[in-house]
């Protein structure tokens, strides 16, 4: 595999803390690997929980301060942000590209896109809201929850510490950022943008490690007034149960295992291609993926083998190679994760129209899995119920349009979901009985402005747009 543009690297050696760029408190370093060459690509501290101490007391000393701040300097701070980013977006592109592995095109409209409209749409959120109410002989003012702490992802992971950070520094939080050791560099670009920016200090700091240690360190820090965590639902837990012991507020962005319900009277050729596509973005490493494509039973052969032409257009290789649509999974461990399920996704009966577990033809290195789509899948299957993470799609016949409602249904997740109809409101109609935070409706597109977030086991609480600006603010009652 030859690349087609200069590799990325990036070797970092200092925290930021107290608006400084400080050495952490152990000698330890994390290296960060290219999941498409398997070769070192950098990095960064592998702090402790002295460095979180150090960050949590940087924040508390900065949060009077910056919440004292008007809300137009805030929402100038946000629009900032925003044009930094924006500014470096080719970089931010090819480095995320670098360390998720996502093809360069869509990194650069997605990974590097989506933060700079996340800081920019918020900056409008900010000016917009309604801070104060009266209701009575009451005042109702919203005021920052205090000192945030966030834990963050690998799969996007500037956009999702950006859906944290600009909602948390509209309120007028202070805020201790913890990246995900695998996909790390990129939150540096951040930190140097903000860095430029005068904010007082401590405002926005940046703790590199382990979740095990910094992360569960943050959870159940005494001087955190919050937790917002996205990730696995089992490392929520952990987080929920930490988190407990000072009773602070949680948020909570967890897993997904989103049905995409296409009803009988549906273009099946548009509603399958669409929906190959939901489920393959960022080679399936998406917690709102549409992983179950849920299919009338007399049309089930005809959509196995549009779905199977679909995915086999997904030509797995270098991301940074124009002819690429899926790039690797971002590590051994995610490859092993996802070759496992395919295995048993065989084991339990499922039948294989397309892909596999064997490495892609062509590929002799890099954390590639085939495009794979499963059909026959029953709800009890182990492939309909856990998340799998990669790029394999589970097809499910149903009977009639209740059964195709239980099946959407009988998940502990509840994140995200699709409906596929010539009627539009038959479509909203079941939409409305599906139990996920978000449903779209004939492909609708994503709205960075509309509440990201979950039911059931997917988590609590939501990102983006107004809704999002609210989870960091608590609600104090002047009564006159």
């Amino acid at each position: 595999m030859t690349a087609t543009t200069e590799p990325i690297t990036g070797v970092r050696d200092k925290l930021y803390i107290g608006g400084q760029w400080v050495a952490p408190a152990g000698g330890g370093t994390i290296e960060v690997v290219n999941p498409t060459t398997e070769e070192r690509l950098g990095s960064v501290p592998e702090a402790d929980a002295q460095d979180i101490d150090r960050a949590v007391a940087a924040a508390q000393r900065a949060f009077p301060r910056w919440s004292g701040t008007s809300v137009a300097e805030r929402a100038d701070v946000l629009a900032a942000i925003a044009t930094g980013l924006g500014d470096r977006m080719e970089e931010i592109a090819a480095l995320i590209a670098s360390e998720v592995g996502m093809p360069l095109k869509l990194a650069r409209a997605i990974q590097a896109g989506l933060p700079c409209t996340d800081f920019a749409s918020m900056a409008e959120v900010t000016r917009n809201y309604a801070w104060e109410e009266q209701i009575g002989n009451s005042l109702l003012v919203r005021e920052p929850i205090g000192v945030v702490g966030a834990i963050t992802p690998w799969n996007y992971p500037l956009h999702q510490i950006a859906a944290k950070v600009a909602p948390a520094l509209a309120a007028g939080c202070a805020i201790v950022v913890k990246p995900s050791e695998v996909a790390p560099l990129n939150a540096f670009v951040l930190a140097e943008i903000i860095d430029g920016l005068g904010l007082p200090e401590g405002t926005f700091n940046l703790v590199t490690g382990y979740g095990p240690v910094v992360g569960e360190a943050l959870a159940v820090h005494a001087g955190v007034d919050m937790i917002s965590f996205t990730g696995s639902t089992r490392a929520g837990r952990r987080v929920s149960e930490l988190a407990a012991t000072t009773v602070k507020k949680v948020a909570l962005e967890l897993g997904g295992k989103s049905p995409n319900v296409i009803l009988d009277d549906a273009d099946l050729e548009r509603a399958v291609v669409d929906g190959v596509s939901k489920c393959f973005l960022n080679s399936g490493q998406t917690c709102s993926a549409l992983t179950r494509m849920i299919v009338p039973r007399a049309r089930l052969g005809e959509a196995e083998r549009i779905a199977a032409a679909a995915a086999q257009r997904f030509k797995p290789g270098d991301p940074f190679a124009p002819e690429t649509r899926l790039g690797p999974l971002v590590s051994d461990a995610q490859l092993d994760r996802v070759r496992g399920y395919i295995r048993t996704g065989l084991d339990e009966g499922a039948k294989l129209v397309t892909g596999g577990a064997e490495q892609p033809e062509g590929l002799d290195h890099g954390y590639f899995v085939a495009p794979t789509v499963f059909s026959e899948v029953g709800p009890e299957m182990t492939i309909a119920r856990e998340e799998i993470f990669g790029p394999v799609l589970a097809l499910m016949p149903y009977e009639d349009e209740e059964d195709a409602v239980r099946i959407a249904n009988s998940s502990d997740y509840g994140l995200a979901g699709g409906v596929w109809s010539g009627d539009e409101e038959r479509a909203k109609r079941l939409a409305r009985q599906i139990r996920a935070g978000q449903v779209e409706i004939n492909g609708g597109a994503f709205n960075p402005l509309a509440p990201f977030g979950g039911y059931k086991q997917s988590g609590h609480g939501r990102e983006l747009g107004r809704y999002g600006l609210e989870e960091f603010l608590t609600v104090k009652s002047l009564q006159l």
